[in-house]
């Protein structure tokens, strides 16, 4: 449920993108589906994909809550770094009881963000709106701030290595059509090149002048 919504939202998702955000197979995600109708948490009908119901939507927006409540945990608290706290969140949020996510909640001060900028639900299922948008879609000359990025180990890695992280002030130099390469220009005058991927997977604000 919470791959779900992660992929679509409240839109439908096909068995394809979210076996691709699992990394399992899409018949085992298809017989998910199945499951989880029978469950009423979701809409499923083969071929035209997936959505969530009120129920479902509630579930994983509870989980959602919880996974990104211990990336914080672990990331201020633990020595992690900001590019392992997913895998370990993945693993700890099916371990701890709703009574300790709020726990959590109030020991690390209600945080409105994860430590990759996504907004972390409130308790009572509402979540921040979102008008971030991939900085692919930029255009140039645009001064643009980072709001989130991608949560794949990979990209962390490059991305922190280079200052890249929610909070940065850049302004685009480029946006090429031929290969989706965006050029960004950080505070310092620095540029960084970033290729189509990563360009889908940071996603910015605009910024005042």
């Amino acid at each position: 449920m919470k791959a779900i919504w992660e992929v679509a939202g409240a839109d439908v998702a096909s068995t394809k993108d979210v076996a691709e955000r699992l990394l399992i197979a899409p018949p085992s995600v298809t017989n998910m589906f199945v499951r989880l109708r029978e469950m009423g948490f979701v809409e499923y009908e083969r071929y035209r994909g997936v959505s969530l119901t009120e129920r479902g939507r509630e579930e994983a927006l509870r989980l959602v809550r919880r996974h990104r409540l211990i990336e914080t945990f672990l990331l201020q608290h633990l020595g992690y770094s900001w590019d392992e706290v997913h895998e370990e969140a993945e693993r700890l949020e099916h371990a701890v009881s709703d009574g300790f996510t709020e726990r959590l909640a109030e020991y690390l001060g209600h945080p409105d963000q994860d430590p990759h900028g996504d907004p972390i639900p409130a308790a009572d299922g509402t979540i921040q709106p979102d008008y971030s948008f991939p900085v692919s879609e930029a255009a140039p000359g645009q001064r643009i701030r980072i709001s989130k990025v991608g949560d794949d180990p990979s990209t962390l890695d490059y991305l922190g290595e280079r200052g890249l992280v929610p909070g940065r002030l850049l302004c685009v130099r480029e946006v090429r059509d031929l290969d989706g390469v965006v050029t960004v220009e950080d505070e310092d005058g620095g540029a960084h090149a970033l290729g189509e991927p990563l360009a889908r997977a940071v996603y910015v604000r605009a910024a005042a002048r």
